[in-house]
């Protein structure tokens, strides 16, 4: 059966950048060689359901599902304009140090994550006595990606 929009697919997968580090999987090994199982103990690592063309999945793994068939393993490179965008400068925000101690109720931090109050997630990237910076880009927006895919069934 060829995968058409619209069909239920389930894959596993093994996300990297272009160096080879990788960021994502749905393989429990991969993420344990990978010290990704550390990182997050109360994750389960199994085959990710997708229906194809739902938008559950970034826009060039979605588009690269179509015309694949169980039992297809494929490497797929996706750049950035389909995976989280590219790199913007405009989304990384300037604050006042004291402000945003006030409504922190803590001294901000490099490395920190803030949550905006409409769900925005930035991570501090400076901070001094007088300015914090906080970058809103995903943390994968300028990258080009490689997911090694193999369908395991569709329907």
């Amino acid at each position: 059966m060829t995968i058409e929009t619209g069909d239920s697919v389930s894959l596993e997968y093994v996300g990297t950048l272009p160096d080879g580090t990788v960021f994502d999987t749905s393989r429990q090994d991969v993420a344990e060689a990978e010290g990704l199982a550390e990182a997050q103990p109360d994750r389960d690592y199994e085959p990710l359901a997708v229906e194809v063309g739902a938008g559950t999945v970034i826009e060039g793994l979605d588009e690269a599902l179509v015309g694949m068939s169980v039992g297809d393993e494929e490497s797929i490179e996706i750049p950035p304009e389909k995976a989280y965008g590219e790199y913007d400068e405009d989304l990384v925000r300037e604050h006042e140090t004291e402000q945003l101690r006030e409504v922190l109720g803590d001294e901000p931090e490099e490395g920190l994550y803030v949550q905006t109050q409409q769900g925005g997630l930035g991570e501090i990237v400076h901070a001094d006595d007088d300015v914090v910076r906080i970058d809103f880009n995903h943390e994968l927006a300028g990258e080009t990606l490689v997911f090694d895919v193999e369908i395991l069934d569709a329907n």
